[in-house]
């Protein structure tokens, strides 16, 4: 099928929500980034079963956009198809969990757990994005992180099959989970909790977020964290150096250090911001600057917690 055919299919499927050459800059909290040849808005797992089968039986590439956290979209765009799931359900389950579909955002479902008295999720308050960004990238804060919490998903495949695996076959570490490697598509999460009372959860929430707005630059368009930190075992830091990303690339020298309209922060090292200007390309050149003098400085390599989508040439990067 020709991309004017595959276009038609969408549309007799999904109308005129399907939306081409619509730029993605807008869906992330980078504010950069090119157009998609397609893009999609779902909302149920019928609807992203339906638009995955058109996009594998045609062999158009798929990519799946959440909250638009944590990734930078290039400046060329995405080929292929973009779907963002929108919308979302939370409800309590059987066993003392909740279970929240892929789409819900995170601070959607803390607020929601904290007026059902629900305990265990209100220090993630102030995370950005949805629950399946979350647990693809195993996101984390203050040392938590929030596949522990994960009891069971429930998945789709690239060309439409959906299973439900527990938390123990998800393969969760600091790199993420299994998701980050197959491909498969989060269709919803059950987090484990406890009773709790509201107030008490309020009172955490709002330590979480008073954290966050002491120590990050949430004033300013940025993708979150972008490097992970070392980890004891497989990196090596210098004696008096904290273990943290932010840490090495601020005794390198580099908060911040400009590249176009891209900023290392002077609030935190591990954040790069849009000051209203930037590229992808000045971000990514900006990243790749803090890789090699972290490098050439420390002997720590840094390995970048962002997701990259489109055409970059990280093969490429310093």
């Amino acid at each position: 099928m020709t991309a004017s055919g595959f276009a038609a299919a969408m549309r007799a499927a999904f109308g005129d929500r399907v939306q081409e050459h619509r730029p993605l800059g807008p869906f992330t909290t980078f504010r950069v980034g090119g157009p998609a040849d397609w893009l999609l808005d779902v909302r149920t797992g019928d609807e992203l079963a339906t638009a995955l089968a058109l996009a594998a039986r045609e062999g158009v590439p798929l990519t799946m956009l959440g909250g638009g956290s944590n990734v930078l979209v290039a400046d060329s765009g995405v080929r292929g198809l973009v779907i963002r799931s929108r919308g979302g359900d939370i409800r309590r389950i059987d066993g003392g969990g909740v279970r929240a579909d892929a789409s819900v955002t995170i601070n959607g479902l803390v607020r929601w757990s904290i007026n059902h008295r629900c305990a265990g999720l209100e220090a993630w308050a102030g995370t950005p994005g949805t629950v399946g960004g979350a647990v693809f990238g195993n996101a984390h804060f203050a040392g938590r992180l929030i596949g522990d919490l994960v009891t069971r998903v429930r998945v789709v495949s690239r060309s439409g099959v959906a299973v439900e695996v527990p938390q123990a076959d998800l393969s969760f570490d600091y790199e993420g989970c299994r998701l980050r490697r197959t491909g498969e598509i989060l269709l919803w999460a059950e987090f484990h909790v406890a009773d709790g009372d509201p107030a008490s959860l309020r009172r955490v929430a709002r330590e979480s977020l008073a954290f966050r707005k002491q120590t990050q630059p949430l004033d300013t368009p940025s993708a979150g964290c972008v490097f992970r930190n070392p980890q004891p075992g497989r990196d090596a830091v210098p004696e008096g150096i904290p273990w943290s990303a932010g840490a090495l690339v601020d005794r390198a020298g580099l908060k911040g250090a400009t590249e176009g309209g891209a900023r290392v922060s002077p609030a935190h090292g591990n954040f790069i911001v849009n000051e209203g200007r930037a590229t992808a390309d000045d971000i990514r050149k900006l990243i790749a600057r803090c890789r090699t003098r972290v490098r050439e400085q420390f002997g720590v390599e840094l390995r970048e917690e962002i997701v990259y989508l489109g055409d970059f040439d990280l093969g490429a990067r310093p």
